[in-house]
This record gives C-alpha cells, structure tokens and sequence, in this order.
C-alpha cells in the first residue's frame, strides 16, 4: 500500500484525546499515512478570524484531498459562522453519510436488528445560512433547493445502495408544506429512482417517516433527505441504535472528504481520559476505505467489533448488566490494538472489498437547463410597518399602485389578511404585499416594478425586499397563501 497524505485536526474539547487514540489504532494497525497537522476551532475563532480556519489550512487540504477532522466548538454569539458548514460548502463536500447500526447484545438498543444509513444533502437548505433581520419582530432564514443539489445526493444514495448490496432507498421530505422545496427533491427522487429498477424505493413525509424510523428502523435501509431533516435524523438514529457516541460519518465530495464523528466536541468532559473515541474511529475506518486501505480498515474495524464484544466499554456505553471492564479513552485505544488481527464471535464481522472504495466520488450526472419559457407576471412587496390594520394598509397601498397594476393581496406570516381577512388573525410588523397585471395573467416588465417601488416608497412605507412572480412553461412559480 502506498503512503498517503491526510489533513488531521485534534479540535476542541475531548477532540485532542480522541484523535490521539484514534491515530495510535490506525498506526499499530500499520496504516501508511503521511500526517499534516492543522489549527481550526476555538482557538482560531477567538484570534479574531470568524471562520474557524487559517486561510493557511486550505491549502492542506487542496492538497492531502482527505481531511480527518476531530469535534470543534463554535464560541456562542460574536457572529462565528459554523466550521463543519464552512468546509462542507467551500470544498463542495455535497454528500453526508452516517451509517447507524446496533451492536445487541453489548451495547443497550430497543432495535437489535438496526442497520440503517442516512444519506444526508450538505449544501443547501436552510444550512445555505441566508438570514436577515427583516424588521423589529421578523427574521427570514432562506431555504435553497436546487435541482443540481439534489440530483447530486439522490444519485449518490442510490449508487452507495447498490455498491453496497442494500435493498432500498427511502427519501424523507415534508412536500405536503413546502410544496416547491421539498416538492423539487421528491420529484427528484422519483426521477433518479426510475433508473435504479434493480433497487426498491419510497417517499414518507418526515414527521410520520422519523415517527417510523424511530419505532421500527427495521423497515429503512438507506435514507437521503435534505439538510436539516438528515442532519436532525441522523442523531436520532445514532442514538436508537445505541449510542451518537458510536457514529462516525463521511463527507464526501468529488474531489476532497473529510471524515469526522458525529458527537460534539463535549468540553466537560475534555482532558479526563473519559470520552469514547468510538465515533471518529468509525470515521477513521471510512477515511481507510476512501482511500484503498481496505485491509487495514478491515482490521481495524473487526478488533474495534471484537473489543465491544469483549465488554471493555468506556464510560458512556457501560453497562454493569453487559459490560465487563470500565475503560478511559487510552485504555480503550489499548483493548483495541491488542485485539489487531482478531474478529468478532457473535457481532457480524466486517468485510471490505475494492467495490467499496471511491463510491461515487467522481462523475456526477446533472441535467442540463433547460428552455424553461420564464414569464414576470407579479411581484411581492415586503414592508416593515405596524401602523393600524391590515384594511388600512390594504386600502393605502391600493392607492399607489402605478398603471397597469393593482394589488390583489396582503399577507402576514403566511396567512391573507387583505381582502376578506379574518379579525382573528395575529400579524406582526412584515407584509407580504402582492402586485399583478391589472390585464390577469398578462406579462409586467421590471420597469414597472420599479416604477411601483418608487411609489410606495413616495407613500412613505418602508420596503426591506421584494420576489418576483414567474411562470415557467405556464405553470406557478410562487406559493399562494393561506386562505388567498
């Protein structure tokens, strides 16, 4: 095996401790690594840069191409932007996976037969980070996502399904609310999923979905949601099938990964030889298999299966009923050099082979755009003002708008207000004010959404942004409200 460069980060909190043991296995294991040591986390934060890495860094890791990164922490408040995110979406590390699978009878679980992967979208959605301050009482965070986006992680799950050999591939989205967002990765999903007829798939709406997994992960193999529900169910499904100190994940992109645990970087228990280094050496083995080290990750992970069916547990997987010998991080690390070359006996033991290695890294298929006909057919005037009702804005606004257009609704959180608004309805201080052709369903220009700008501003309301309203091929492009 040849020697390969990796980017290493030691962290914050039980992060230096961790990757100590974790790096002490992967060397008695014989692992060829070459080590470049980098800085990111607090330490980087309270110098002053809000990022969390050196600009230094990045050229490590342009240049290893594999990151293994131990947990950080984000100091609170300051503005300090999250460093996992950071990564992720500068070097394009588009696909989460987090394998959660039980460990019965050693390590406490309700669902002994747990083997479920959350492939999870790393870019977009609301972590796309998109926040304003609108008004006194409204803050807006955007959800972005984009059919690119979500090409890239569907094909992804279905091509980690069939490498493999897993059944299905499920997609959790909340399409029945968010009808455009979510409503795109489902259609999506169905698009991919018909190209993958050797593999089973199916859509649930993920509040019943994550209600399901939860009571019976059973019945899921592979799961690909977007960002926030991924990131959310991944640790609920770490935690079900044993312990979120048990997980380790991949950040996969398709030109560098970084590899890391999925647990925090815990600050109180940091520097007593307490913490389980279980998660990022799972994270470590994954590292293994990216890079063609299949014999030393099988190694690796069989006398880490060996050591949990041994009963040395650390504290936070010790059970008096199960476990047999209590155990600190080094000593943990110890057990499980010394079982090097050993397998489990009852624990299913691990086997990789060269199907396993650069998964789907490369070649990504996204379709092209398309000749979408694009039509501007009204726009949506938000306003920070909290002057009377909404029949007194309704009427105001009426009055101001220039020729050609009319206003034909005003909104508030999502609910019409104006006309025939409900006197139950609790507004804040933003307005959704929407704008069309007085000739309905006709085309309006730019010119005169900035001719209806100037107007309302010479009325003397205060507009903090505005969306424009499209047709694309002759179908709505915008959301209705409630009761609009």
């Amino acid at each position: 095996m040849p020697t390969i460069p990796i980017t290493v980060a030691y962290g914050d909190g039980i992060g230096p401790e961790i990757m100590e043991a974790t790096l002490h296995i992967l060397k008695e294991a014989g692992a060829k690594l070459a080590i470049e040591r980098i800085e990111i986390g607090e330490k980087v934060y309270l110098s002053g840069n809000t990022s969390g890495i050196d600009p230094s860094a990045w050229d490590s890791l342009r240049n290893t191409r594999v990151f293994l990164k131990a947990p950080i922490t984000t100091p609170q408040g300051g503005g300090y932007k999250s460093l996992n995110v950071t990564v992720r979406k500068t070097l394009g590390l588009y696909a989460n996976v987090r394998p959660c699978v039980a460990y019965h009878p050693f390590i406490e679980t309700k669902h002994p037969g747990m083997d479920v992967v959350i492939v999870r979208e790393n870019e977009e959605d609301l972590y796309a980070g998109i926040e304003y301050r609108q008004t006194d009482q409204v803050m807006q965070c955007l959800k972005i996502i984009s059919r690119p986006g979500s090409e890239r992680i569907v094909r992804y799950a279905f091509e980690y399904a069939r490498r493999h050999n897993r059944k299905k591939v499920t997609c959790f989205t909340k399409d029945n609310i968010m009808k455009f967002t979510d409503g795109l990765f489902h259609k999506i999903f169905n698009e991919i999923a018909a190209e993958y007829p050797d593999l089973e798939n199916e859509h649930w709406i993920v509040d019943i979905g994550a209600a399901k997994m939860a009571d019976t992960p059973e019945a899921f193999d592979v799961i690909v949601m977007p960002n926030l529900y991924g990131d959310i169910l991944s640790d609920v499904a770490a935690q079900i099938a044993g312990s979120v100190g048990l997980a380790g994940s991949a950040n996969i992109g398709e030109n560098i990964a970084m590899f890391e645990a999925i647990h925090g970087s815990a600050p109180r228990r940091a520097g007593q030889n307490l913490a389980n280094p279980s998660g990022l050496l799972l994270g470590a083995i994954m590292m293994l298999v990216h890079i063609g080290h299949t014999a030393t990750a099988e190694r690796v992970h069989n006398a880490w299966l060996r050591t949990l069916e041994d009963g040395v547990h650390t504290y936070d997987i010790f059970d008096e009923s199960i476990s047999k010998q209590k155990v600190g991080t080094k000593e943990f690390a110890q057990a499980v050099t010394e079982r090097l070359g050993k397998k489990p006996h009852t624990l299913k033991a691990v086997s990789y082979n060269q199907q396993d290695i650069a998964e789907v890294y490369g070649e990504t298929i996204v379709k092209e755009r398309s000749d979408t006909r694009k039509e501007l057919v009204g726009v949506d005037v938000f306003l920070d003002w909290l002057k009377g009702s909404p029949d007194d804005l309704g009427q105001s606004l009426a009055k101001v708008a220039p020729e050609g257009l009319q206003l034909v609704m005003v909104s508030n959180r999502g609910v019409k207000v104006w006309p025939g608004g409900k006197s139950e309805t609790f507004c804040s201080d933003q307005w959704r004010c929407r704008f069309m052709s007085k000739d309905k369903g006709a085309v309006i220009s730019h010119k005169q959404i900035i001719e209806l700008l100037a107007s309302v501003e010479g009325a003397g309301f205060d507009f903090i942004k505005i969306e424009n309203l499209c047709n694309f091929d002759g179908e709505r492009g915008y959301s209705l409200d409630q009761g609009e």
